[in-house]
């Protein structure tokens, strides 16, 4: 929603903001409209304007876009930082492998990540799941009782071998 500008505003009375971040108090809007300069780039912009009486601010419209366009972008990625991560192993891995592996899921899981374990099997192995199952499960008993987590899908199998999702708790 675009905030309201100099004559967009409407109500009678404001809580004014000057340039420099000092409260001017509550003012009537003409007044507040008369400390407005928008020929020099001093625009009188609504920032608040649910709040009793409105918050209005005298700065650079353009610049208060600038300033927003920012506070924005940030919170988007801010928004992102809890997707889903995968960590992929081997039926047959080396224990020094896994070691690697579950550091890698630890650091995925304290970030606040989903993580997606991906067992992949390959050739015959596809077809002894019980085997699958249990390499699995030995995996997950190897994870520190520090790093609480819960399951979020049971483990499932489809594609190159066998798979299953956990978050942190």
């Amino acid at each position: 929603m675009k905030p309201r500008i100099n004559s967009q505003i409407i109500a009678q009375e404001l809580r004014v903001i000057g340039e420099t971040g000092e409260n001017l108090g509550v003012l009537p809007r003409d007044k507040a409209l008369a400390l407005a300069r928008p020929a020099e780039g001093v625009d009188l912009i609504e920032i608040a304007p649910d709040a009793k009486p409105p918050v209005a601010r005298l700065m650079s419209y353009d610049k208060f876009r600038y300033e927003e366009g920012k506070r924005e972008k940030k919170e988007r990625l801010a928004q992102k930082s809890g997707g889903m991560k995968r960590v992929q192993i081997s039926a047959r891995a080396a224990q020094n492998d896994l070691a690697v592996k579950l550091r890698q899921l630890v650091k995925f899981l304290a970030e606040g990540h989903q993580v997606e374990i991906h067992l992949r099997l390959r050739g015959r192995e596809k077809g002894n799941k019980p085997w699958a199952e249990q390499k699995l499960a030995e995996f997950l008993k190897m994870i520190p009782p520090a790093v609480e987590y819960k399951r979020v899908s049971p483990p499932r199998f489809g594609g190159y071998g066998l798979s299953m999702q956990i978050a942190k708790k």
